[in-house]
Protein backbone atom coordinates (compact mmCIF):
# COMPACT_ATOMS: atom_id res chain seq x y z
CA UNK A 1 0.00 0.00 0.00
CA UNK A 2 1.41 3.20 -0.87
CA UNK A 3 1.47 6.56 0.89
CA UNK A 4 -1.66 8.20 -0.95
CA UNK A 5 -3.88 4.87 -0.17
CA UNK A 6 -2.83 5.11 3.42
CA UNK A 7 -3.81 8.21 3.25
CA UNK A 8 -6.93 7.88 1.81
CA UNK A 9 -7.43 4.96 3.95
CA UNK A 10 -7.10 7.17 7.18
CA UNK A 11 -9.51 9.64 6.22
CA UNK A 12 -11.88 7.25 5.25
CA UNK A 13 -11.64 5.70 8.91
CA UNK A 14 -11.33 9.15 10.44
CA UNK A 15 -14.85 10.31 8.42
CA UNK A 16 -16.75 7.73 10.22
CA UNK A 17 -18.98 7.29 7.62
CA UNK A 18 -17.14 4.17 5.62
CA UNK A 19 -17.63 1.17 8.63
CA UNK A 20 -15.49 -1.08 6.45
CA UNK A 21 -12.38 1.34 6.18
CA UNK A 22 -10.94 0.51 9.74
CA UNK A 23 -11.68 -3.40 8.97
CA UNK A 24 -9.84 -2.80 5.35
CA UNK A 25 -6.92 -0.80 7.71
CA UNK A 26 -7.01 -4.23 10.02
CA UNK A 27 -6.93 -6.74 7.30
CA UNK A 28 -4.00 -5.39 5.83
CA UNK A 29 -1.94 -4.68 8.59
CA UNK A 30 -3.00 -7.76 10.61
CA UNK A 31 -0.49 -10.40 9.35
CA UNK A 32 2.21 -7.84 10.44
CA UNK A 33 1.28 -6.72 13.77
CA UNK A 34 0.38 -10.51 15.16
CA UNK A 35 3.63 -11.90 13.77
CA UNK A 36 5.64 -8.89 15.47
CA UNK A 37 3.41 -9.55 18.77
CA UNK A 38 3.44 -13.30 18.84
CA UNK A 39 7.49 -12.89 18.50
CA UNK A 40 7.69 -10.96 21.48
CA UNK A 41 5.16 -12.48 23.45
CA UNK A 42 5.67 -16.34 22.41
CA UNK A 43 1.82 -17.13 23.88
CA UNK A 44 -0.60 -17.16 21.82
CA UNK A 45 -3.39 -16.30 24.05
CA UNK A 46 -1.44 -13.09 24.77
CA UNK A 47 -0.47 -12.33 21.66
CA UNK A 48 -4.06 -12.28 20.78
CA UNK A 49 -5.06 -9.76 23.56
CA UNK A 50 -1.51 -7.83 22.46
CA UNK A 51 -2.76 -7.75 18.96
CA UNK A 52 -6.54 -6.57 19.72
CA UNK A 53 -4.80 -3.38 22.44
CA UNK A 54 -2.88 -2.51 19.16
CA UNK A 55 -5.61 -1.92 16.99
CA UNK A 56 -7.61 -0.61 19.91
CA UNK A 57 -4.73 2.26 20.02
CA UNK A 58 -4.53 2.45 16.21
CA UNK A 59 -8.85 2.85 16.11
CA UNK A 60 -8.66 5.90 18.86
CA UNK A 61 -5.69 7.54 17.65
CA UNK A 62 -6.70 7.88 14.04
CA UNK A 63 -7.89 10.86 14.87
CA UNK A 64 -4.56 12.14 15.91
CA UNK A 65 -2.56 10.62 13.28
CA UNK A 66 -0.85 13.70 11.32
CA UNK A 67 0.61 11.54 8.62
CA UNK A 68 4.18 12.63 9.22
CA UNK A 69 5.16 9.70 8.45
CA UNK A 70 4.00 6.70 7.14
CA UNK A 71 0.65 4.65 8.92
CA UNK A 72 2.58 1.36 8.85
CA UNK A 73 5.41 3.25 10.91
CA UNK A 74 2.96 4.73 12.86
CA UNK A 75 1.70 1.45 13.92
CA UNK A 76 4.75 -0.37 14.19
CA UNK A 77 5.71 2.27 17.65
CA UNK A 78 2.43 1.09 18.87
CA UNK A 79 3.17 -1.98 18.57
CA UNK A 80 6.45 -1.55 20.22
CA UNK A 81 5.72 0.72 22.73
CA UNK A 82 2.31 -1.91 23.64
CA UNK A 83 4.46 -4.83 23.93
CA UNK A 84 7.09 -3.31 26.01
CA UNK A 85 4.13 -1.60 28.71
CA UNK A 86 3.03 -5.80 28.80
CA UNK A 87 6.39 -6.80 29.76
CA UNK A 88 6.76 -3.49 32.35
CA UNK A 89 3.23 -5.04 33.86
CA UNK A 90 3.69 -8.54 33.71
CA UNK A 91 4.39 -10.48 36.71
CA UNK A 92 7.16 -13.49 37.31
CA UNK A 93 6.48 -16.43 35.03
CA UNK A 94 5.38 -19.73 37.23
CA UNK A 95 7.52 -22.74 36.16
CA UNK A 96 5.19 -25.69 36.28
CA UNK A 97 7.19 -28.86 38.27
CA UNK A 98 5.64 -31.39 36.06
CA UNK A 99 7.70 -29.78 32.72
CA UNK A 100 5.15 -32.00 30.28
CA UNK A 101 2.40 -29.28 31.63
CA UNK A 102 1.80 -26.65 28.66
CA UNK A 103 3.76 -28.45 26.20
CA UNK A 104 2.76 -30.35 23.09
CA UNK A 105 3.41 -34.24 23.51
CA UNK A 106 6.82 -35.17 21.44
CA UNK A 107 6.31 -37.89 20.20
CA UNK A 108 9.26 -40.55 20.54
CA UNK A 109 9.48 -42.40 16.99
CA UNK A 110 10.18 -38.63 15.26
CA UNK A 111 12.96 -38.45 13.50
CA UNK A 112 16.38 -36.85 15.33
CA UNK A 113 16.45 -33.94 12.50
CA UNK A 114 12.70 -32.78 13.94
CA UNK A 115 14.16 -33.24 17.28
CA UNK A 116 17.04 -31.12 16.64
CA UNK A 117 14.79 -28.31 14.95
CA UNK A 118 12.34 -28.50 18.40
CA UNK A 119 15.47 -27.96 20.54
CA UNK A 120 16.71 -25.23 18.13
CA UNK A 121 13.71 -23.34 18.44
CA UNK A 122 13.48 -23.48 21.84
CA UNK A 123 17.16 -22.10 22.52
CA UNK A 124 16.51 -19.73 20.27
CA UNK A 125 13.39 -18.33 21.83
CA UNK A 126 14.61 -18.85 25.17
CA UNK A 127 17.86 -16.80 24.20
CA UNK A 128 15.49 -14.30 22.39
CA UNK A 129 13.81 -14.08 25.96
CA UNK A 130 16.31 -12.67 27.54
CA UNK A 131 17.48 -9.76 25.70
CA UNK A 132 16.08 -6.28 26.30
CA UNK A 133 12.92 -5.24 24.94
CA UNK A 134 14.59 -3.01 22.40
CA UNK A 135 16.84 -5.37 20.66
CA UNK A 136 14.08 -8.44 20.86
CA UNK A 137 11.39 -5.91 18.88
CA UNK A 138 14.49 -5.21 16.56
CA UNK A 139 15.07 -8.64 15.80
CA UNK A 140 11.73 -10.18 15.50
CA UNK A 141 10.13 -7.45 13.22
CA UNK A 142 13.68 -7.21 10.65
CA UNK A 143 14.28 -10.70 10.41
CA UNK A 144 10.94 -12.61 11.41
CA UNK A 145 8.58 -9.82 9.91
CA UNK A 146 11.10 -8.27 7.28
CA UNK A 147 9.94 -4.38 8.32
CA UNK A 148 13.01 -2.50 6.75
CA UNK A 149 15.68 -0.05 8.47
CA UNK A 150 13.91 3.08 7.43
CA UNK A 151 10.88 1.66 8.44
CA UNK A 152 11.74 0.96 12.03
CA UNK A 153 14.10 3.97 12.05
CA UNK A 154 11.28 6.34 12.00
CA UNK A 155 8.69 4.44 14.28
CA UNK A 156 11.15 4.26 17.15
CA UNK A 157 12.03 8.04 16.22
CA UNK A 158 16.27 6.81 15.81
CA UNK A 159 18.80 7.37 13.15
CA UNK A 160 19.23 4.95 10.67
CA UNK A 161 22.57 4.45 11.75
CA UNK A 162 21.58 3.77 15.40
CA UNK A 163 18.96 0.69 14.43
CA UNK A 164 21.36 -0.80 12.12
CA UNK A 165 24.13 -0.73 15.33
CA UNK A 166 21.29 -2.13 17.78
CA UNK A 167 20.15 -4.79 15.20
CA UNK A 168 24.62 -5.81 14.74
CA UNK A 169 24.36 -5.80 19.00
CA UNK A 170 21.11 -7.59 19.44
CA UNK A 171 22.70 -9.91 16.55
CA UNK A 172 25.75 -10.31 18.81
CA UNK A 173 24.03 -10.87 21.85
CA UNK A 174 21.89 -13.51 20.73
CA UNK A 175 25.11 -15.68 19.09
CA UNK A 176 26.46 -15.09 22.45
CA UNK A 177 23.68 -16.67 24.29
CA UNK A 178 23.10 -19.52 21.83
CA UNK A 179 26.86 -20.36 22.08
CA UNK A 180 26.54 -20.76 25.64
Amino acid sequence: MDQSDEQTLVERCRGGQDDSAFAELVDHYKDLVYGVVYRLARDRGQADDLAQEVFFKVHRGLPYFRGDARLSTWIYRIVYNVCCEERARRHPVEVPLDPGVGRRPIDPGAPDAAFGELELRDRLARAMAGLPDNYRFLLAAHYLEGVQYEALAAALGLPLGTVKTHLFRARRMLRERLDA
